[in-house]
């Protein structure tokens, strides 16, 4: 494991890969925060004076994040291999997102000679919503990416994306007036019984894990405590838990912690 940096904090259970490359622009980085439970692949080069990675993300092989600015990922992150997360402008994305494979993020443009005249010099910070979902191969400009909107597999992101819209093509613009949205409304009694049921799917120990409607209902009883409504969790770090979100993830539920 190859880390450079002033500040490491690296979670539990998360596996780095030998050949992965963690440092900062010019040597040590100033800060690396990498949560529990995470995995980073093969060649995977995070070359950033400030990064941070939440809970159960994962970073497919081949991927190369780099930037001066900070770059922060939150919690259940997927990114697939060969993509490029720039932060040379500041890059922020939320939890529960996906990035598929070849995909590009980018900060910053520059590159033509200014004395010359060149007029495409910038850096402008991207920001990434919760929920948000980049199929694959797509290509991302400096923008504000809105909770739950998507951008279809090839798609050339050149201007924000609204809540819950899905974007697809090159400029790419909303489909969701012919397609409908990424998300679909979903009562919270309704996700008690889908909850209970990847409880019983899972086999997992009802001692341990708790499924309620509301944050209120947590408690500091030992067990792990799931909030539909919400999508936060009593953060426990049992195996029963780790073993639980581990069968969520990816496409079942998504839950973030919380402290009470």
């Amino acid at each position: 494991m190859n880390i450079l940096a002033e500040q490491i904090i690296i979670g539990k259970n998360t596996f780095i890969e030998p050949s992965a490359t963690i440092r900062g622009i010019s040597g040590k980085a100033k800060r690396i925060v990498i949560g529990d439970n995470v995995y980073i692949g093969n060649d995977v080069q995070i070359i950033c004076d400030d990064f941070e990675l939440g809970d159960y993300s994962k970073i497919q092989h081949h991927t190369n994040v780099h930037g001066y600015l900070p770059c922060k990922i939150g919690h259940n992150a997927w990114i697939g291999q060969y993509t490029i997360i720039d932060s040379i402008g500041g890059t922020t994305i939320g939890n529960n997102c996906g990035i598929g494979a070849h995909s590009q993020l980018w900060s910053h443009i520059k590159y033509g000679d200014t004395l010359e005249g060149c007029r495409f010099l910038s850096e402008n910070k991207l920001t990434v919503g919760n929920d948000v979902w980049f199929v694959g191969h797509c290509i991302v400009s400096p923008i504000n990416a809105h909770d739950k909107s998507m951008a279809m597999v090839g798609s050339v992101v050149t201007k924000d994306m609204e809540y819950n819209q899905i974007y697809a093509g090159s400029p790419a613009k909303s489909i969701s007036d012919k397609i409908g949205f990424q998300f679909k409304e979903v009562t919270v009694e309704e996700k008690l019984v889908k909850m209970m049921g990847y409880l019983i799917e899972a086999k997992a120990d009802n001692n341990k894990i708790k499924i309620v409607e509301d944050i209120s209902q947590f408690k500091q009883d030992g067990r792990s405590y799931f909030a539909v409504s919400s999508r936060q969790y009593l953060k426990t770090g049992s195996d029963e838990e780790i073993r639980f979100m581990k069968f969520l993830l990816p496409h079942r539920a998504k839950f973030t912690p919380v402290s009470i």
